[in-house]
């Protein structure tokens, strides 16, 4: 099942799709149900967070979709898009809607220049972490942490994504300054690399040099619909999500460069056992 937010994504463009077919305008398809546009608009581009299931029934009818089993298929994504995921217990920390669309993803593929990835991180990692980017409310770091521990799960689940990762060294090597965390991470990332899943884990060396991903970390969002891939930038606060076709192209290409001067999967285990000697 899809996270609440990429239903709302699936339901958004179902919605739009059936618009068209039924060769209405938004003001058009308003008019018809005494509705504002603004209405119509908030449902096809996903700023209705909880969209009415009696909203969808109505515009279903004004757009004549009488098969049965299309109906169920909008009305079981409508119901999705308003369920609650357990990244809802944690808004105050985690902020923005990308825990959620994580996962729901099919594949992810990522490169972080600065820190360890989140879903690789041990929680003495994430706590250090979290202080050192200035949260300082015990209570907001122990929320963060756990927030970060249970983003984690989505590698067990049985509907787990593909998660393919870049790791530039340099955000293992600024760990020696804190021994025990470095020794616990490497362990940590020892793990992920040796055991067979669904993760592929490279790392880019120091000695590539300059290199493709120098604007910073992001991560590529493919759903089962191929239609709904995104990229995720991270800022300071948010973070940026791009969705048009040729931005998705141009990071899907970044990748590919950046891919070409890491490490083979099968030298990243030899390479983390040297660290822990």
């Amino acid at each position: 099942m899809s996270s609440p937010p990429v239903s709302r994504r699936q339901l958004s463009a179902q919605m739009r799709r059936l618009r068209l077919d039924a060769g209405l305008t938004m003001e058009q398809a308003a008019d018809k149900l005494e509705w504002s546009t603004t209405k119509v608009s908030n449902i096809e581009t996903g700023r209705s967070k909880k969209p009415a299931v009696t909203d969808i029934r109505a515009l279903l009818e004004a757009y004549r979709v009488t098969d049965e089993r299309e109906r169920d298929s909008v009305l079981a994504l409508t119901r999705q898009s308003r369920e609650r995921g357990w990244w809802n217990r944690y808004d105050d920390v985690l902020g923005g809607a990308f825990a959620s669309l994580e996962a729901g993803a099919r594949s992810l593929k990522l490169f972080e220049p600065q820190y360890i990835p989140g879903l690789f991180q041990t929680a003495e990692y994430a706590e250090a972490i979290a202080q050192a980017t200035l949260i300082r409310d015990p209570g907001d770091i122990e929320r963060t942490v756990e927030a970060r521990m249970k983003r984690q799960e989505i590698l067990s689940d049985e509907g787990a994504p593909d998660v393919w990762a870049i790791v530039h060294e340099s955000a293992i090597e600024m760990l020696r300054a804190t021994p025990s965390l470095f020794s616990q991470q490497v362990a940590r990332l020892r793990e992920v690399a040796e055991t067979p899943s669904k993760v592929t884990l490279q790392v880019m060396p120091v000695c590539a040099g300059l290199h493709a991903g120098m604007g910073g970390p992001f991560v590529i969002m493919d759903f089962e619909d191929p239609g709904e891939s995104i990229v995720f930038l991270e800022t300071d606060t948010d973070g940026l999500y791009l969705d048009k076709a040729q931005e998705i192209e141009r990071y899907r290409k970044l990748f590919d460069r950046i891919l070409a001067k890491a490490l083979d999967p099968d030298e990243v285990p030899d390479y983390l056992r040297s660290l822990s000697v």
